[in-house]
């Protein structure tokens, strides 16, 4: 019986932290779209003319491998967005490297 208890609540440790993980992830993706270039991503892609990052990731439109590509090689209009990304204070403070802070951006606009 002890040993059941030790190995539910270890589980349960490990599936709350792998929570606690993903939601600090969406949270620093919400900040990077709301911070980037001193603006915010927002500032261009919710603009109705420039392309709806949420809906097109939503509906299996922007695979993530094409979003991070033009995230870091830019396209059209869009430029190179790494180094302003980096620049974000939760980003530094996370110590992210440029994947990890592309990853979360796609899965704050994933949710």
């Amino acid at each position: 019986m002890k040993k059941s208890f030790v190995f539910t609540v270890g589980a349960a440790l490990i599936a709350l932290s792998g929570q606690v993980a993903a939601n600090e992830q969406e949270e620093i993706g919400a900040k990077i779209y709301e911070r980037a270039f001193g603006r915010g991503c927002g500032a261009c892609h919710d603009i109705s003319s420039n392309p709806q990052l949420k809906e097109l990731i939503k509906a299996g439109k922007l695979p993530k491998d094409q979003f991070t590509k033009v995230v870091k090689e830019g396209k059209n209009g869009m430029p190179k967005a790494t180094a302003a990304i980096m620049e974000v204070g939760p980003v530094k403070k996370a110590g992210y490297t440029e994947d990890q802070a592309i990853d979360a951006i796609y899965a704050y606009l994933s949710k």
